[in-house]
């Protein structure tokens, strides 16, 4: 842990730079550049609202929490997290890989990789965030009076959401480097887990206890549920325990995984690249 933290000191503003040129070669070449941060979600949500609200005619929206919310504003607060945590997992275990020349040619802090791939869908995730907070604000059906109180949990969620998945990467991104086939194995399977996850549902009613139990060990669950307790029906992020305490668990397992498949594979990393 205190190697990594000895590798972020004084790469502040590298790490910085890095991230918006991370971000500036993702939309290069492209005509609209930046613009695709918002039309790829954009078309990405208006596929699944119209697939639920018009093919499958649920058009009494979605009960969460207590309260009734239309199919469309329940998927957007559940979209904005979710597309910030696929592009963690799947770039975040491309990055050492897309971004050799750190490890084989210069003297880099390995570990700054993962953050600034982080940091760049962060950018991406908080212009997405904006534009949520404008509909929600301009809606007005949600439980809570938008601006409110709780949105004041974006801040504990967000930040949060960002070091979870860059702990992860500490695992995948150097595993990923020795095998391409663990990299292809997570990309493919970010669709099954979309689906497992509760992004277009709401996982606290599915099934019985046993398995809303289960769904609690679902990190991204964690989060989406979170923004939809923050915007939508107004909860503290304490209020269920017994998700926050399996959460905390996860985060500390992962946490310590990562540190120690860090340390672990960190020194072969130029000979395999």
């Amino acid at each position: 842990m205190f190697q990594i933290f000895k590798e972020h000191k004084g790469f502040g503003k590298q790490i910085m730079l890095l991230a918006v040129n991370d971000l500036k070669k993702t939309y290069k070449g492209a005509a609209i550049g930046p613009l695709w941060a918002v039309i790829k979600p954009a078309f990405t949500l208006f596929v699944y609202w119209f697939a639920f609200t018009i093919g499958l005619k649920t058009g009494k929206g979605v009960h969460f929490e207590g309260h009734d919310y239309s199919t469309f504003i329940f998927l957007l607060v559940g979209f904005v997290p979710w597309f910030f945590m696929n592009d963690s997992i799947t770039l975040g275990a491309k990055s050492i890989r897309m971004n050799r020349q750190f490890v084989t040619k210069v003297s880099f802090p390995v570990s700054t990789i993962m953050t600034f791939t982080a940091i760049a869908r962060l950018f991406v995730h908080i212009f997405l965030f904006a534009i949520m907070y404008v509909i929600l604000v301009i809606d007005g059906s949600t439980q809570i009076l938008t601006p409110s109180v709780y949105n004041l949990q974006f801040f504990i969620y967000c930040p949060l959401m960002v070091i979870f998945f860059v702990a992860l990467t500490w695992s995948t991104a150097p595993m990923a480097a020795f095998s391409k086939d663990f990299e292809n194995m997570i990309v493919s399977i970010m669709s099954g887990v979309f689906w497992l996850s509760g992004i277009i549902y709401n996982s606290y009613t599915i099934g019985g206890e046993t398995m809303k139990t289960i769904m609690y060990f679902n990190p991204i669950n964690f989060f989406a549920n979170g923004y939809r307790k923050a915007f939508l029906s107004g909860q503290w992020f304490y209020e269920n325990p017994v998700e926050l305490y399996i959460f905390l668990g996860e985060f500390l397992l992962v946490f310590v995984l990562g540190l120690f498949n860090y340390k672990r594979l960190r020194k072969t990393l130029p000979d395999v690249l």
